[in-house]
């Protein structure tokens, strides 16, 4: 019914059927064909037909006016549909670093939140986050670091820092305490260079002057894990990525150095404007502060 009132209202507009079918990308019998159908479903002339001429009947006219009223609700219905859609829809700039551990945790949350969620992912370094979220091409940002911009809101969500990582039958499991110097020469696996956590590793280990025995340079936390099991040798990975079934499943304990303690850096979400964020996200972000306060991974 509306694709026949819509193409009536068309025609009372155009005032002819020529250039209604013109309009509506019709042929004039395709066009003249609705009209007719119309006429029959509602049991009433629409026009007065003269030759080519046509003329509203007073029932057209009444027609008409409801013709506008089915034009309105049908586009105050796109927007609703429109605006729902929305609801459910957002977009994510996550940093490298995050995602193997904290993003897939934030999608969880989300997915739980939002069953029907339509989420999109952009990946990129930090300051190409930081520019996402400048022009609004992403909703909100997921980075590891604490972000310092007079045009971005940063919500910090936990801070993370190096561990020490050993298979379970490691010679230094039998230590009550692990000092750092006892990793010099130590075999290791380690984050491949030029990544935040390798710097802060080399940088760390330099002050103590302790140069380990780097065996391997991966970038794929779950590929250090499984060959750390598998030769027998260490790493230094972010406690936010070591969860205990991930340990467990790879028979490997995780163990603190002292020296390592003060060696941190925070996990943010970073947005332009709370009040101007779709719902999903502001949703997230609330939820997201609150459940990453928990410390899920001491």
């Amino acid at each position: 019914m509306y694709e026949l009132m819509q193409a009536f209202a068309t025609v009372v507009e155009c005032t002819s059927l020529n250039r209604a079918a013109k309009k509506l990308n019709l042929s004039q019998p395709a066009l003249s064909r609705k009209i007719s159908r119309l006429e029959q479903e509602l049991g009433v002339e629409l026009f007065e037909r003269t030759g080519k001429r046509l003329k509203l009947t007073k029932t057209g006219e009444t027609v008409y006016e409801y013709a506008l009223e089915f034009r309105g609700l049908h586009s105050r219905l796109l927007e609703t549909l429109a605006a729902e859609q929305s609801q459910k829809r957002i977009t994510i700039g996550a940093s490298l670093t995050t995602l193997q551990a904290t993003l897939p945790e934030l999608i969880r949350l989300l997915i739980e939140m939002e069953p029907n969620a339509d989420i999109q992912t952009i990946t990129g370094k930090t300051h190409e986050v930081v520019r996402l979220v400048e022009s609004r091409t992403v909703d909100i940002g997921l980075v590891a670091s604490k972000v310092e911009n007079e045009t971005l809101h940063c919500v910090p969500l936990f801070e993370d820092r190096l561990c020490l990582v050993l298979p379970i039958q490691h010679p230094l499991t039998e230590h009550d305490r692990i000092d750092i110097r006892q990793l010099d020469k130590l075999p290791m696996i380690l984050f491949s260079r030029g990544t935040w956590y390798r710097v802060l590793m080399d940088e760390l280990l330099r002050r103590y002057d302790v140069y380990p025995e780097v065996k391997m340079e991966i970038d794929s936390f779950e590929a250090i894990l499984r060959l750390v099991s598998t030769c027998r040798t260490a790493t230094l990975l972010p406690r936010s990525y070591l969860r205990p079934n991930l340990l467990e499943d790879n028979e490997l304990m995780r163990t603190d150095i002292p020296e390592l303690a003060d060696v941190t850096r925070t996990t943010s979400l970073i947005f332009t404007d709370f009040p101007g964020l779709n719902p999903l996200a502001k949703r997230i972000v609330e939820k997201a502060k609150a459940h990453f306060a928990k410390e899920l991974w001491e």
